[in-house]
C-alpha cells in the first residue's frame, strides 16, 4: 500500500509541561481504510525531513486541529513542519491533500487570505460540492470566500465559503470537512483519497 505522511496536531499539556504531537485514531483507520498506509510525522521540520528523505512516501496528507500562527495559533512548529512536508511534495511531484486546517495551510501558501466565520461548527452542513448539495460535517472558525489561479474552488457553503480547493495544474487539493469524522465513512471520501493517492 502506498506510504502516506501525515501531519499531526499540536496538544498543550500544562500541567506536565508537555508539547504533545497528537493524531486521532479514527485517522488510522480511515486512511487503512482507503487502502494506504500512515506515517504521522512529528512537528519537527528536522525530523520530518529525515524521515521523508529515509522512506519512500507517495503522498503528503495535512490534518485538521490548531490554527494557523498567522491567524492566532499556538503550534508554529507544526507551521514549519507542514511547510518541509509542503516543499518536499513539491520537489518530487508528490500530491497533498489537506484537511480543514490543512486546506487552510495550502490556501495561506497561495496567498489567500483567511477571515474569521461564523456557522461552520456542525455535525451536518450542506454545502454544495460541484454543484451538487451534499451533506458534510464542518469544524472551523477560519475561511474565505475567494480563491485565485492557481488555484480553484469546487465546493462552497451557502453563505460563500470555500468548502473545497485543488491546483489548476499540481497534485494539491484540500476540503474543510473531516472524513475521518463520519460513521461508517463516506464513499465520496474514500473514493477521493484512493484517486487522489492512486490506491484505488
Amino acid at each position: 500500500m502506498s506510504l502516506i505522511a501525515i501531519s499531526q496536531r499540536v496538544s498543550v499539556a500544562p500541567p506536565f509541561n508537555e508539547r504533545r504531537d497528537c493524531l486521532d485514531q479514527a485517522w488510522i483507520t480511515f486512511v487503512t481504510t482507503c487502502g494506504l498506509t500512515p506515517l504521522p510525522v512529528p512537528n519537527d521540520e528536522h525530523a520530518a525531513r529525515w524521515l521523508c528523505n529515509a522512506t519512500p512516501i507517495s503522498g503528503v496528507l495535512l490534518t485538521g486541529g490548531n490554527n494557523l500562527s498567522a491567524y492566532g495559533g499556538d503550534a508554529p512548529e507544526r507551521d514549519a513542519t507542514e511547510n518541509v512536508l509542503i516543499d518536499i511534495a513539491d520537489k518530487r511531484a508528490l500530491p497533498v491533500l489537506g484537511v480543514c486546517r490543512g486546506m487552510q495551510m495550502i490556501q495561506h501558501r497561495f496567498g489567500i487570505r483567511l477571515e474569521p466565520v461564523v456557522g461552520h461548527v456542525a455535525q451536518q452542513q450542506i454545502i454544495s460540492i460541484e454543484g451538487k448539495p451534499t451533506e458534510v460535517n464542518s469544524y472551523h472558525n477560519f475561511g474565505a470566500t475567494e480563491t485565485r489561479p492557481p488555484l480553484e474552488a469546487w465546493a462552497f457553503a451557502e453563505d460563500g465559503v470555500v468548502k473545497a480547493v485543488r491546483h489548476a495544474t499540481g497534485r494539491i487539493t484540500g476540503i474543510m470537512w473531516h472524513p475521518e469524522r463520519f460513521s461508517p465513512f463516506a464513499a465520496r471520501d474514500i473514493s477521493l483519497f484512493q484517486q487522489f493517492f492512486g490506491s484505488s
